[in-house]
């Protein structure tokens, strides 16, 4: 089933409470491309700027990258903390500060050349969970699009269908 704007209505994420105060998201799909593939797609730059963002430094274990979201604007700093290719990556964002969130991107094979994602994000702020639950669903439909050799979706449309689904998740967590 598809949704108005052509895509799949079916919810990927999941919110989950970290402590009193942060929340996690967590999206999991699979993709029909192998692991190799997935890998580069997610940690190439300049595979990532056709999909979700601009990375700019140093994009290796250890490394500092500067990360620019195209939907949300985000822009900020990123230490890459583990690289094990092809199959997780651990990047912590505003590392040091109020703000850090980590993102964790395993990768397993699914069988028939195809290969599950699983990408977490912690470290948010309880009240904003559902906006990026929202978010963090688009960019793997994004991501999907990218690899089927499709441009991304329409953004402001999509979050707005996502919105109250995942509001009422963030919800349940608080």
């Amino acid at each position: 089933m598809t949704s108005g704007t052509g895509r799949d209505t079916r919810i990927i994420g999941s919110l989950r409470r970290v402590d009193d105060a942060k929340g996690a998201v967590t999206v999991e799909d699979v993709y029909d491309t192998d692991i190799d593939d997935l890998w580069s797609a997610v940690t190439e730059p300049d595979r990532l700027a056709h999909w979700i963002a601009t990375i700019e430094g140093e994009p290796r274990l250890g490394g500092t990258v500067r990360t620019t979201f195209f939907a949300s604007g985000y822009e900020g700093p990123g230490r890459i903390d583990i690289c094990d290719a092809p199959r997780r990556l651990l990047v912590t964002f505003q590392p040091g500060t109020p703000d850090e969130t980590v993102v964790e991107a395993n990768l397993t094979p699914a069988g028939d050349g195809r290969t599950r994602l699983i990408v977490e994000e912690r470290g948010f702020p309880l009240p904003e969970i559902a906006g990026h639950g929202g978010g963090w669903q688009l960019h793997a439909e994004d991501l999907a699009a990218y690899l089927g050799g499709h441009e991304p979706g329409k953004w402001p449309e999509r979050w707005v269908e996502l919105k109250p689904v995942y509001q009422a998740l963030a919800d349940d967590v608080s």
